[in-house]
């Protein structure tokens, strides 16, 4: 845990706020949260990124975060470094925290864009087998699609997220949602998303399955694909009956 400045990139201008939540050892570089910048950058919507701690350019130690600390990060960034309402776009784990913000936040957050969320993965990401080794060791190692480092899960980490599930009540969230999601996604399986979409409280609530989509949703026509859909859920924000 962390009280130190997190690293971050804040582009000021229009309400509302636009705020990128990266996933699981995601950092604030990756390309769809630049697409995204570059697009708030040419309409002149405020926008802005960060490093959870212990990942990207922010001070800490990966292993010593939990779901609930970074759940913290983002509230601490939206209470200090923006101000007005705020639409969450959240990546994969991001999308989960995206949803435990907009509870925390619910005067803040007016919209939510999900990228392969993954709400509650603690639950339904582990076999049995895998639980145990956390419950004994401390920790699970993973093989990385990402990288030749491993996939590190701690102990603290899963309890977090097991004490901080959304899927088993309605979330209670009126704004309007946007979900992408692929069908060839190897880690986020597909129904999850119409399970989010029928959890969440909203009537305006769109999901859109890309056939071909894999997890990262990062080709040029689905970075398009998320552009719409922030735009989408930007222009419902635009008008405060809609939000």
């Amino acid at each position: 845990m962390t009280s130190l400045p997190l690293a971050h990139h804040h582009t000021p201008g229009a309400s509302p706020t636009i705020v990128f939540l990266p996933g699981y050892r995601s950092d604030m570089k990756g390309s769809k949260v630049l697409a995204l910048e570059a697009w708030a950058r040419e309409r002149g919507q405020g926008f802005l990124r960060f490093d959870y701690a212990g990942c990207g350019e922010s001070p800490g130690a990966f292993e010593d975060q939990t779901l609930a600390s970074w759940r913290d990060d983002a509230l601490r960034m939206i209470d200090t470094v923006v101000e007005g309402p705020v639409v969450l776009v959240g990546s994969s784990m991001g999308g989960w925290l995206m949803l435990l913000v907009a509870l925390a936040r619910p005067e803040r957050v007016v919209g939510l864009v999900g990228i392969a969320a993954a709400p509650d993965f603690t639950r339904w990401g582990f076999t049995d087998a895998e639980k145990q080794v956390l419950r004994d060791t401390g920790r699970l190692e993973q093989p990385s699609d990402y990288g030749p480092e491993p996939m590190v899960t701690t102990l603290p980490f899963w309890t977090s997220g097991e004490a901080n599930l959304v899927l088993e009540a309605p979330i209670a969230f009126d704004g309007p949602v946007r979900l992408l999601q692929g069908q060839c996604d190897a880690e986020v399986p597909w129904e999850l998303a119409l399970r989010l979409a029928d959890t969440l409280r909203s009537d305006d609530v769109q999901l859109v399955l890309v056939k071909q989509g894999d997890h990262r949703l990062s080709r040029d026509a689905d970075i398009r694909l998320l552009l719409r859909a922030t735009e989408d859920v930007r222009t419902a924000c635009s008008s405060p009956s809609s939000c």
